[in-house]
C-alpha cells in the first residue's frame, strides 16, 4: 500500500478538517452540558435524526445513510427502541422486513437538541462580521456537498 501524496490543496484539507472537527466537538459538548435526557451517543443521535427527518426507514436504509455496518445499526436500533424513541413497524409490503419511526418522544428529543445547537451556534455567528457571515452562508452548500460524497 502506498501513501497518498499531499496534493495542492493539504494545507486547506488540513485546516478544514481541524476546524470542522473542532467546531463539531464544540458542539457535542455543548449538548452535553446542557445534560438532556435521555443521554445518547452522536451514532444513536445521528440514527434517531435521520429518521425523523425521513420518517420512516428500514434497518438497512439507516445503516446505508449513517455509513456503518449492519450490526452497528442493530444495537443503535435497539438502544432507541428501548429508550422509547423509535418503534419498529411491519413493513407496508415486505413481511421479512421492518420500517423504522420516530415517537413522538424522540422527534421532541431531536428538535430540542437541534434548537439548543442552533442556538449555541447563532450566538457565536454574532462575533463574526456581515462579510465573514456571507462568506459561511456561501460555503453551506459546498460544506454539504463534501459531506455527501
Amino acid at each position: 500500500m502506498t501513501t497518498p501524496q499531499p496534493g495542492p490543496d493539504a494545507g486547506l484539507a488540513t485546516s478544514l478538517r481541524i476546524s470542522v472537527s473542532r467546531l463539531a466537538r464544540r458542539m457535542r459538548a455543548e449538548r452535553v452540558a446542557q445534560a438532556l435526557q435521555p443521554e445518547l451517543s452522536d451514532t444513536q443521535l445521528a440514527a434517531l435524526a435521520a429518521l425523523e427527518k425521513h420518517t420512516a426507514m428500514t434497518p438497512g436504509e439507516l445503516a446505508d445513510h449513517e455509513k456503518v455496518q449492519p450490526p452497528s445499526i442493530t444495537r443503535v436500533i435497539a438502544s432507541l427502541e428501548e429508550r422509547g424513541l423509535i418503534r419498529r413497524m411491519q413493513h407496508p409490503s415486505d413481511r421479512r422486513q421492518v420500517v423504522l419511526t420516530v415517537t413522538d418522544q424522540g422527534r421532541d428529543f431531536v428538535r430540542q437538541v437541534r434548537q439548543l445547537r442552533e442556538a449555541w451556534l447563532a450566538r457565536r455567528l454574532e462575533d463574526l462580521t456581515p462579510a465573514e457571515r456571507a462568506v459561511l452562508k456561501d460555503a453551506v452548500p459546498i460544506l454539504e456537498k463534501l459531506s455527501q460524497s
